[in-house]
């Protein structure tokens, strides 16, 4: 398989974003997005996705986080979508288990080429630290809007706010790296009947 690496770059009134992503990376981060939280997730998906991610992202942060998060969520899955290429020889689904704590998230991913949503998440705090829970959801639909998969998102227990996001991105990460992965038994097959995703 030949290299998965991406770079995009989203110019708008509103914010100027440039994402790299290494679907076979080491777990790396360099991230400047002005909102401290969200960096500190998106370490979590680096890390535990094993994924090398270089994010700067500059925006209106003094109306507040909505169109940096947003923003970086649809580029961030622009560079998926680029990086991994016609999908040939992938495992397609991923799904992760993630406690910390109290808490417990489940994230299921396919990697379908259909754009899909599905979360249940209620937030137990409006904000953790300066970042409204509300922009998780903008994140995610940028995402999966772009990547072209479908995402489900279940916090299935957790009352500290701090710990259902990072159960959240730490499964969010698990599922990824398992869905992109290889699969020898694939062998540059197209995992799908269709012949296409």
């Amino acid at each position: 398989m030949s290299a998965r690496i991406a770079t995009v770059s989203r110019d708008t009134n509103e914010t100027q974003i440039k994402v790299s992503v290494n679907l076979d990376g080491e777990g790396h981060l360099r991230c400047e997005t002005g909102v401290p939280f969200l960096d500190h997730m998106l370490d979590q998906v680096a890390r535990h996705g094993m994924i090398d991610l270089d994010i700067h992202a500059s925006g209106d942060l003094h109306i507040d986080d909505h169109h940096t998060v947003e923003d970086l969520g649809i580029t961030l899955g622009q560079a998926f979508n680029e990086a991994i290429g016609d999908k040939r020889g992938i495992y397609r689904y991923g799904h992760a288990y993630v406690p910390l704590d109290e808490a417990l998230s489940r994230v299921v991913i396919d990697f379908s080429g259909r754009p899909g949503l599905y979360m249940n998440v209620e937030f137990t705090r409006a904000a953790i630290g300066s970042m409204d829970t509300q922009l998780f959801w903008e994140f995610f639909q940028g995402f999966v809007n772009h990547a072209r998969v479908t995402l489900h998102i279940d916090n299935i227990k957790g009352f500290n706010a701090h710990h259902q996001a990072e159960t959240i991105f730490k499964a969010f990460g698990r599922a990824l790296r398992m869905a992109v992965a290889e699969d020898p038994r694939m062998a540059g097959q197209m995992p799908s009947t269709k012949g296409s995703l």
